[in-house]
């Protein structure tokens, strides 16, 4: 092999890796830009295999390429920055659950389920619900062929949340846990749908749980993030105002190092469990190397982590998602588990987020409906 093309190869991928990470600091919401905030993992690992190559090839570098290689490791220290927190080289977020005797310790086990609405393997999740028992399940996508598959379960799930829809959009929330006045809302878009309730714990203690799955920013869904962030950011700024103790969790379309979703966790004052354990990537199932974590889970400061596991496939485009807290009631768990804290700067982002949300909502909805109107 031609040892300077191989070379002038690692150059253009140094190049390439540094390009694309300046590309998405530009303060856009549109969703060629937004879009490099997903793969950064595999950006990561690609510009870890340039640099490695350029250093392999040192010799009496042009002013050019020291400049690329600087350029190369400044990115590539950002990418780290970015994914490192969601490995066990990081500080947990959360602390693991400490063992208590029977009858004292609380347990929570959520299962979060992007079902992809053209999906027949139904009956795959059932059984999997069936063998792991969550207490809710939390279904995105899911259309009237799924409320029909998952009547199976009722059985076990006597409170329920039922929004069929075939516009990829549908949710459905079945919970062993009481559910207090849950609500349907509509925050952004007047088709896409979010569930708002109270939820009675095994302990007692009533919290709120919501269950989100905003539009996308893609070619083919929404052209900017601006809905899908305000949307995030609105239920975030209602949870801290209202001093509210609550678990957040869905498919938010976003991945955890976004700016929008660390900004969330500021406003809320909610957790990531995944923070200094691992990876929790459901998206896309199919193809490995182009994973990255879209169904998410945060919650309030009285939460420890049992466990977070991927679950398996049920025919989708997304993992199933098992997380179990247990739920700490005394006062010290809140020293030791320290929520993010909003600055002046956050709040100021956030309320001008959500009334640009707000009007480019009302835009796409006219749009969703006059299509919808539209002769096919």
């Amino acid at each position: 092999m031609d040892l300077s093309l191989l070379y002038y190869g690692v150059q253009w991928l140094a190049g390439f890796i540094a390009f694309i990470t300046i590309w998405g600091w530009i303060p856009l919401d549109n969703w060629w830009i937004r879009g490099v905030d997903f793969p950064r993992i595999q950006i990561m690992v690609l510009g870890i295999i340039a640099w490695i190559g350029m250093a392999m090839f040192w010799q009496e570098w042009t002013l050019g390429q020291w400049l690329l290689f600087v350029t190369l490791s400044v990115t590539l220290a950002f990418q780290l920055r970015m994914v490192l927190p969601y490995t066990k080289l990081w500080k947990k977020e959360v602390q693991k659950a400490k063992d208590k005797p029977e009858g004292q310790a609380y347990h929570l086990k959520i299962m979060v389920s992007n079902v992809l609405t053209p999906n027949d393997d139904t009956q795959k999740l059932v059984d999997l619900v069936q063998k792991r028992q969550p207490d809710i399940l939390i279904t995105l996508e899911s259309d009237e062929k799924w409320e029909k598959a998952l009547h199976q379960i009722e059985p076990d799930y006597p409170y329920t949340v039922k929004i069929p829809l075939d516009n990829l959009y549908g949710m459905h929330l079945y919970s062993k846990l009481e559910l207090i006045d849950p609500e349907i809302k509509y925050l952004m878009i007047d088709d896409i749908p979010s569930i708002h309730t109270q939820l009675r714990l095994q302990s007692g203690r009533v919290i709120w749980l919501y269950c989100l799955h905003p539009m996308p920013p893609s070619p083919t869904e929404a052209d900017k993030s601006t809905t899908r962030d305000a949307e995030l950011l609105m239920v975030g700024k209602h949870i801290k105002e209202n001093k509210q103790t609550a678990i957040l969790a869905g498919d938010l379309n976003d991945v955890a190092w976004s700016k929008t979703t660390r900004r969330f966790q500021r406003i809320s004052g909610l957790l990531d469990p995944r923070i200094g354990r691992h990876f929790i990537n459901t998206f896309h199932a199919n193809y490995p190397f182009l994973r990255w974590a879209l169904d998410h889970l945060f919650h309030s400061a009285c939460f420890t982590v049992v466990d977070i596991e991927r679950l398996p496939s049920v025919g989708s485009d997304h993992f199933p998602v098992m997380t179990t807290l247990q739920y700490e009631p005394e006062e010290t768990i809140h020293q030791e588990q320290n929520a993010p804290t909003a600055e002046a700067e956050d709040i100021k982002e956030t309320d001008h987020k959500i009334e640009e949300g707000k009007k480019e909502g009302k835009k796409v909805s006219e749009e969703r409906a006059e299509e919808q109107r539209s002769p096919a």
